[in-house]
């Protein structure tokens, strides 16, 4: 009955606790509510459901390398070759933003005490997008690898090509593919890391051709997104096309690794091609 019921007193505004903004933070794969320091300690993986959130550059380096990055080409820019109308005002604001210079970071660092030529890209840089300076940043990782002999290590992450850069972004996908030629004629062993997404012209490039191919569970991987797919074929796609388990099953891919594994499977494949104990 309503009459002997209490009444909950609520504090006045002043004296109610606060919660901090970005202390809880929602799992997009099953709705869970994750308590966000912990996430942090889980690598920003989803306990419950194992869902894998986006992270950036500079997470992949303290998850992946023993140590410091020594980071190579800071001092690259990009321009506007087309004069796209707003195109360096939105480069400075994500600059700024993020605290990156481009959306990928290369340079040389040690994994399980190997040293490899590492490049990592970061999504939260324009979509991860592939402009002139990105192909040119991860060219000139693959040609150091060569010249030092060292493996090469690369984490894909984009949206494809940079619109804003036209055909110039596009002639990238050739030029770090007949670097990658070359790596291959040297027999340096190349590692490519897919994590979510990793598309267009990306995928189509330098990170689908790895001697080891691994993603991380649940990426999104391929070169057209399906709504275009579907309208051009007219039929449905298969459920969960395009994918990391689909592409694996389709031999896009060689394996499948949960971040916090991966550091430790990539030592274990140095270590077998390398031949080292």
């Amino acid at each position: 009955m309503k009459w002997f019921r209490r009444k909950r007193k609520l504090k006045p505004p002043e004296e109610r606790k606060i919660v901090p903004d970005g202390l809880w933070q929602k799992c997009e794969g099953c709705g869970e509510i994750l308590y966000r320091k912990e996430l942090e300690r889980d690598l920003f993986v989803c306990k419950k459901c194992g869902y894998h959130f986006r992270i950036g550059s500079k997470e992949y380096i303290k998850i992946l390398l023993d140590g410091e990055l020594k980071e190579q080409d800071t001092t690259i820019t990009t321009t506007d070759p087309l004069h796209f109308d707003g195109y360096v005002k939105q480069i400075k604001e994500t600059q700024e933003k993020k605290g990156l210079k481009e959306a990928v970071v290369t340079g040389e660092g040690e994994i399980g005490g190997f040293e490899v030529e590492f490049a990592v890209m970061d999504f939260g840089f324009r979509g991860g997008s592939m402009g002139s300076v990105v192909g040119e940043k991860v060219k000139r990782a693959i040609l150091r690898a060569i010249e030092k002999k060292i493996p090469l290590v690369i984490v894909s992450s984009s949206g494809g090509a940079r619109m804003q850069e036209g055909i110039l972004s596009l002639m990238q996908m050739a030029k770090t593919g007949s670097a990658l030629a070359e790596l291959e004629k040297a027999r340096i062993p190349y590692i490519s890391i897919l994590t979510d997404p990793t598309t267009a012209g990306v995928m189509a490039s330098y990170s689908s051709i790895g001697d080891i191919v691994i993603s991380e569970p649940g990426a999104l991987l391929g070169f057209a997104g399906p709504r275009v797919i579907e309208q051009t074929i007219k039929q449905k796609l298969p459920e969960g096309f395009q994918r990391a388990k689909f592409l694996l099953e389709h031999g896009f891919v060689d394996t499948i690794v949960d971040r916090k594994e991966l550091r430790d499977t990539v030592i274990t494949i140095l270590r077998f091609l390398l031949q080292k104990k």
